[in-house]
């Protein structure tokens, strides 16, 4: 297993070559909405949590591509460009007592395979995608082993697969939770259709910083949790991941059949470098002192969610419901209420396709999670997918 130096952000990095205010951008609006979903056993799928969005561009007919979102123990949905929902996969049942049911975390594609990280059971699930009636099939190799996991006593401790992007032929890049680690896998056919994975290598990531006062510095978690990741994507074109250590910022990590090569902080939250310690009585961090003013300008944490859209990355600010869009001009800006769609949230996750995906999203589609649906269904807080045009979006 090999280990990540840590390596300053440098004072003007390459992503960040400019700058314009959120108030001077354009704030987008979503033009479709998902149905909501309640995190409530009474609901249909039950205990059914938005969280991460993925996009199937259908090659023969584009505006009947498919939008994908994870659900947590609600499993996989599928919805067509309208934002209806056209099928739904379950999550995996618990294996026996004591045992965590499935908890679907991440999802993407590739070709047409719908990779999902399943957090409960510390799996890569696979489903193939159809333009057929039959939208999603399951075709996870029944023998998976867990990804982090050495037993199944290991795995309902829930140090399991958390975050995930698929790319690079058949490469599929993990995160776990409450750990600063990746894992490196491949996608292996199987008997009988199946598709199963195959571990290469894993990442030990830094959980402890050297700042520029040379003080040491770790970001303020609950005992015994690491500073995890979640949102990740591949650039296959470049041959690179790009990751958000939530507390701690982006990295952008070369990426080979191989392995992973040399991580490089790219971007970090406001709050890196914060002196903090977890307060019990209240479960929340408390500042130990003024803040030295080491992190970056744009996050604010969690970072979130990443995609790419030709090579220029969008991160969520979730901890101000704000997205950034880094290139040439890197500006952040909301995505506020509009004609019969709901404002954006605490986005965990996010996914983009440039493709052309019929008239409504001529020049291609941004496919968020919204952490706040409105309204609440009853006393039940609803969460959903919001779908927003590309051209749009501000930034490039």
């Amino acid at each position: 297993m090999s280990i990540a130096r840590f390596l300053p952000i440098p004072a003007v990095a390459v992503l960040l070559l400019g700058a314009t205010p959120a108030d001077a951008a354009c704030q987008p609006s979503p033009v479709l909405q998902t149905r909501a979903f309640v995190d409530d056993g009474s609901a249909d799928p039950a205990n059914a949590d938005a969280d991460d969005p993925a996009i199937w561009v259908n090659p023969r007919h584009p505006e009947q591509s498919v939008v994908l979102g994870a659900l947590k123990e609600g499993g996989l949905a599928a919805f067509d460009l309208s934002a209806r929902q056209i099928a739904h996969m379950p999550a995996p049942p618990k294996p026996g007592p004591g045992r965590a049911p499935g908890r679907f975390n991440n999802v993407d594609v590739i070709g047409d395979l719908a990779v999902v990280s399943d957090r409960g059971r510390d799996r890569i699930r696979v489903y193939r995608i159809s333009a057929g009636p039959n939208v999603l099939t399951d075709v996870t190799d029944p023998a998976a082993a867990p990804v982090f996991s050495a037993t199944e006593s290991d795995v309902d401790g829930q140090r399991t697969a958390y975050g995930l992007a698929a790319g690079m032929g058949r490469l599929v890049v993990t995160t776990q939770r409450h750990e600063a680690r990746l894992a490196l896998s491949r996608l292996v056919d199987k008997p009988g259709g199946k598709v199963g994975t195959e571990t290469i290598t894993k990442l030990d990531m830094p959980a402890t910083f050297t700042l520029p006062d040379g003080k040491s510095w770790s970001p303020c978690e609950e005992p015994g949790e690491g500073p995890q990741f979640e949102g990740t994507v591949i650039d296959s074109a470049n041959r690179v991941v790009y990751t958000a250590q939530e507390d701690v910022g982006i990295w952008r990590i070369p990426l080979s059949e191989a392995g992973f090569g040399e991580p490089v902080l790219i971007d970090k939250v406001r709050s890196f470098g914060l002196p903090q310690h977890y307060d019990a009585a209240t479960e929340t961090c408390v500042d130990d002192g003024p803040d030295p003013w080491f992190g970056g300008h744009w996050l604010t944490a969690d970072a979130e969610g990443l995609a790419l859209d030709h090579g220029t990355l969008l991160a969520s600010s979730q901890g101000d419901s704000r997205f950034v869009r880094y290139g040439r001009t890197t500006v952040d800006f909301r995505i506020v209420a509009g004609r019969h769609t709901d404002s954006v949230e605490h986005s965990d996750g996010a996914t983009i396709s440039t493709a052309y995906l019929g008239p409504r999203f001529p020049r291609g589609l941004l496919v968020v999670h919204d952490g706040e649906r409105r309204p609440a269904v009853g006393d039940l807080p609803t969460t959903g997918f919001a779908f927003v045009a590309l051209q749009d979006v501000p930034g490039k």
